[in-house]
């Protein structure tokens, strides 16, 4: 672990010096104290009081949640409910990912965002009409393996010309499974990003519509499987379709037909391109210790440079706590809560 700090503490020490350099340059330079070393066990120590006031700064909601398109969610056992913003400040913020579809996550009662074991169920809904579950039956998903893991390869040099690291997909942690009778398909995948040693498990649940599919995949780790697995039921019957909604109010006279079965479900090809992107990977906690294990200087600019027009051009780090409020914001941060919780930091 020391060796992984160390290298992760180099490759961004030149980033956050180049903002400092960039942020101080407007105004009269100030002297640093001089850093201090930091142990392994001061760096973890120190991840965990930021990680609670983190996660102290998300609000959450149980209960039916309704979701536009028919779609209601009941939030089940063992679970509490982010809204689309805070759940965009979870994933592209705070855990790293690109810009994501999202209509809110679902997240252990037990676990925060930043909790070392969390894991979610990211949920959306795709309007792309109603699918047809003839080939279900049909679909070799060994050769569907195949066929993913060459256009993974394949698109990994555009995936690294945008920044990202490559992606391998190892294969299925869970082979796809499609209920007939519930309309419901759901699988998982392992998957590799760049040199990472822990593997990211992405377990996708889909359940068809009138008028597209309600997505709900899981983000964690290969050690979160077991945990996820034993939950797949429960959140696939957390989820219904208003009356007329439903896949089986279908009517062939008025309702678009999607241009994908079953298998390009499973395949992602309904994403296209963009698809490709919206992979999603869980948020490395040794990142943070990298930064903090690089002592007192770097800590103070990671808990002092909270503002996101501050950090535009490059990592962002989610502030610990909201800004405190004067007379001249309180209407703004009510207007915030209102619409859905803190503002992404």
């Amino acid at each position: 672990m020391k060796k992984t700090i160390r290298l992760i503490v180099c490759a961004l020490a030149l980033c956050l010096s180049a903002h400092a350099q960039k942020l101080d340059s407007s105004g009269p330079r100030v002297a640093e104290a001089p850093e201090e070393e930091l142990s392994e066990e001061e760096a973890e120590a120190r991840f965990k009081v930021y990680a609670d006031s983190v996660n102290a700064t998300f609000t959450y909601q149980t209960g039916t949640i309704r979701l536009g398109n028919g779609a209601v969610l009941t939030v089940p056992k063992g679970f509490r409910f982010l809204d689309e913003k805070q759940s965009h400040r979870l994933l592209e913020d705070i855990w790293g990912n690109p810009e994501m579809h999202t209509l809110g996550s679902l997240v252990p009662d037990s676990l925060g965002p930043m909790d070392e074991a969390c894991w979610i169920f990211n949920v959306w809904f795709d309007a792309i009409g109603y699918v047809k579950d003839e080939d279900a039956d049909k679909i070799d998903y060994d050769d569907l393996l195949k066929e993913q893991q060459k256009d993974i390869r394949e698109a990994n040099p555009e995936r690294i010309k945008n920044g990202y690291e490559p992606i391998e997909f190892i294969g299925w942690a869970a082979p796809p499974y499609y209920d007939k009778t519930k309309k419901t398909l759901h699988w998982a995948k392992e998957l590799k990003f760049g040199e990472a040693e822990d593997h990211t498990l992405n377990y996708n649940v889909r359940i068809l519509g009138r008028k597209g599919v309600l997505i709900m995949n899981a983000i964690g780790t290969m050690n979160d499987l077991p945990a996820i697995r034993q939950h797949v039921p429960a959140i696939i019957a957390s989820a219904t379709f208003e009356q007329g909604d439903s896949y089986a109010d279908f009517d062939p006279d008025v309702d678009e037909v999607a241009a994908w079965s079953i298998g390009g479900l499973v395949a992602g090809k309904v994403l296209a391109k963009a698809g490709f992107f919206a992979v999603i990977v869980k948020f490395g906690k040794f990142i943070v210790l990298g930064l903090i294990a690089a002592g007192a200087a770097v800590w103070r600019w990671i808990t002092g440079r909270r503002r996101k027009d501050e950090l535009e051009d490059g990592w962002i780090m989610p502030a610990p706590k909201a800004e405190p409020e004067g007379p001249e914001t309180a209407a703004t941060a009510e207007e915030e809560r209102k619409d859905g919780g803190p503002a992404a930091s």
